[in-house]
């Protein structure tokens, strides 16, 4: 069974250089890059267990938030790229993702596979999200997947294709 909540909503704060995650803690953000593509940002994971760190592109264009993660020795996971499907909003400084629960695991040049489509699902029957909503993510999330598929399961490649090119560190 799907875990049920409601859908995630997160702060980026350019000029603090912060991120209030979806349980209202602050994190410091290390980078923001704001570019006509969209914002990036690098931020530290201290104290996880297994993630050192990770890089995201919020891409208002296609209503996603591409991330990479650096994995701590010995935690390493078999896919290079996490997609989430986000509604993005901005005013002034601040930019504002609202996750509609799809997610996207890219292992380059391999495949592409969609997660949580049960908390979605949960999402609607349980009156956290319209319908409307839901259709939405699942559009976002079949042109994601396709765009991505046809280039190769290669999410820069096909960012770039879309008139949103990406620099990574």
């Amino acid at each position: 069974m799907a875990h049920i909540h409601p859908p995630k909503i997160e702060y980026f704060d350019l000029d603090a250089k912060s991120n209030t995650d979806p349980k209202g803690q602050l994190r410091s953000v290390d980078e923001y890059r704001l570019t006509p593509t969209g914002l990036y940002m690098f931020r530290p994971l201290a104290g996880h267990p297994k993630i050192s760190h990770f890089e995201s592109w919020f891409v208002p264009k296609l209503n996603l938030r591409v991330t990479r993660q650096s994995w701590h020795r010995g935690h390493e996971q078999d896919f290079d790229f996490y997609v989430d499907v986000v509604e993005i909003s901005a005013i002034g400084s601040v930019w504002r993702t609202t996750d509609l629960y799809l997610d996207l695991l890219v292992r380059t040049g391999r495949s592409t596979t969609v997660l949580d489509t049960d908390e979605l699902i949960s999402a609607v029957q349980h009156n956290l999200i319209s319908a409307e909503r839901a259709q939405w993510a699942l559009e976002t999330t079949y042109a994601a997947v396709s765009g991505i598929s046809a280039h190769g399961h290669d999410v820069v490649r096909w960012l770039a294709y879309s008139g949103c090119s990406t620099t990574w560190r």
